[in-house]
C-alpha cells in the first residue's frame, strides 16, 4: 500500500513549506532550535555558578532578534563566601553569559544583523529586575582582543551599572524599535 495518495498531496504544499530562499522558514525556524539546544547545552553550567541560565523570551522577526533571560543564581558552594564575592562571581558570571549568548545567536542565525538582548535577575521582592541590556550588531568585532570582561561587554554594546562587585538593577532604556510589523518598547 503506497503511503502518498492522489487526495492527499503534499506536492501543492511543498513549495511553501520547504521555501527555496535562503532565509526560509524551515531554516530559520532550525537556527532558532540550534541556538535553544546551545543555550541548554553549552550554557548549562557557567564557570562561576553550576545554575543554568532561564530563557524568557526570543523573539525573530527579519533579521533582528530579541533575546531576554534570567541570569544564573548564585552557586551554593559560595554560601560560605563574604557577600561581596559572592556579588562579584554573580556579576562577572552575567556578563560573560551576556557575551556569550551574543556569540552564540550571531555564530547559529547568520541572517540576523542586530540583536537586543537584556539578563534580568530575580529581586528580593520575586519580581524581575533588569542587570544588563544591549543593542549588538553583527559587525561588532573590536572587543576580541580586550581582556577586560567589563570594557569587552561594554564595547559589544551592552549597558550595566556595577556599583563595588556587584551589578545594580538599570532601568530600561525606552527608546522604541521598530521590528518588522512589531513595534516594541525598549
Amino acid at each position: 500500500m503506497p503511503f502518498a495518495s492522489e487526495i492527499f498531496s503534499l506536492d501543492s504544499f511543498g513549495e511553501s513549506w520547504t521555501l527555496e530562499s535562503e532565509d526560509g522558514l524551515a531554516k530559520q525556524l532550525c537556527r532558532a532550535s540550534r541556538f535553544l539546544q546551545g543555550l541548554r547545552i553549552q550554557m548549562r553550567f557557567g564557570e562561576l555558578s553550576r545554575a543554568p541560565i532561564r530563557l524568557l523570551r526570543l523573539q525573530m522577526v527579519d533579521k533582528v532578534v530579541e533575546c531576554d533571560w534570567q541570569a544564573r543564581a548564585l552557586d551554593p558552594w559560595d554560601a560560605d563566601l563574604s557577600r561581596n564575592v559572592q556579588q562579584r562571581h554573580a556579576s562577572l558570571q552575567s556578563l560573560r553569559d551576556a557575551i556569550d549568548v551574543r556569540a552564540m545567536l550571531f555564530d547559529l542565525m547568520p541572517q540576523i544583523e542586530v540583536a537586543y538582548l537584556r539578563t534580568y535577575r530575580e529581586s528580593q521582592e520575586c519580581e524581575q529586575e533588569l542587570i544588563i541590556e544591549g543593542c549588538a550588531q553583527r559587525i561588532d568585532h573590536a572587543a576580541r582582543n580586550v581582556h577586560s570582561l567589563v570594557m569587552r561587554a561594554k564595547i559589544l554594546g551592552f549597558r550595566f551599572e556595577i556599583k563595588g562587585n556587584a551589578l545594580r538593577s538599570i532601568p530600561a532604556s525606552g527608546a522604541t524599535v521598530h521590528v518588522g510589523h512589531w513595534k516594541t518598547s525598549r
